[in-house]
């Protein structure tokens, strides 16, 4: 009986993979994979497995969702052991619900395989604790892209005023329109922020500023990468560890 798994490859870092998620790419017949999934966990793919590319960036989309899906399908067919690599966490605007549905609407067997999400390790490797006893006691994952045909934005912009920290994934693209709602909707803009690409790679920058300020300090920085808000933000000179 076939079966896919949709597995999270965490955020960069090969380290970072869990140890189920290893043994299953190791195990799998076909690996469906993503643009921000480490290339070198292919590496432990088994000789005769088939490697399919379905990476998906802003404005450049290698094959459509619905596409995916029906090839994720299509593969269950064909094959024992199926593995759809995203890089993350597969529920954390991975589009993995989607896919987990698409599947079970089609009688498939599926495991989902959590990752490492970029929300908690990307801060983390930069020395941002995204909670931190005395600044806040909550964060909150929002996404940074929403889909074009949204006419009204679902982004809820006038609950952000506590001090919780945000961060945005999927949003430098949108980074000047994510600022300027957060200092609408009364964010200081003094209110510190940061940009960190590529994080947990050897690639890694970090670039720290303020909401004002941060759309010119970090201009040209290369993505991926996420947004961080709050006076966590802060902490990094104490904290920072790595690159």
């Amino acid at each position: 009986m076939a079966k896919v798994y949709l597995t999270g490859a965490g955020p960069g870092d090969i380290e970072l993979l869990t140890v189920k998620a290893a043994r299953i790419v190791k195990e799998a017949d076909i690996i469906i994979y993503d643009r921000l999934a480490n290339p070198k966990i292919l590496d432990m793919a088994k000789e005769n497995c088939e490697l399919i590319y379905v990476g998906k960036q802003n404005g450049k989309h290698s094959v459509p969702q619905n596409e995916i899906n029906e090839m994720i399908y299509q593969a269950a067919l064909k094959h024992e052991t199926v593995v759809r690599l995203k890089g993350g966490d597969p529920f954390v605007f991975g589009r993995g619900g989607e896919e987990a549905i698409y599947l079970y609407q089609r009688d498939i067997k599926f495991e989902i395989i959590p990752g490492i999400t970029s929300a908690i390790s990307v801060p983390a490797y930069a020395g941002i604790p995204v909670t931190h006893r005395g600044v806040t006691t909550s964060f909150r994952v929002v996404t940074g892209h929403e889909s074009a045909d949204k006419k009204i934005s679902q982004i809820e912009w006038q609950s952000f005023l506590n001090n919780e920290t945000l961060v945005f994934l999927m949003g430098f693209h949108n980074i000047e329109l994510i600022t300027t709602n957060l200092m609408k909707y009364g964010k200081s803009k003094d209110y510190p922020c940061a940009v960190i690409s590529k994080g947990s790679t050897p690639d890694q920058k970090v670039v720290v500023s303020t909401l004002e300020n941060i759309v010119e300090d970090s201009k040209g920085i290369p993505t991926p990468a996420i947004i961080v808000v709050g006076e966590v933000v802060k902490l990094r000179e104490q904290l920072k560890w790595t690159y």
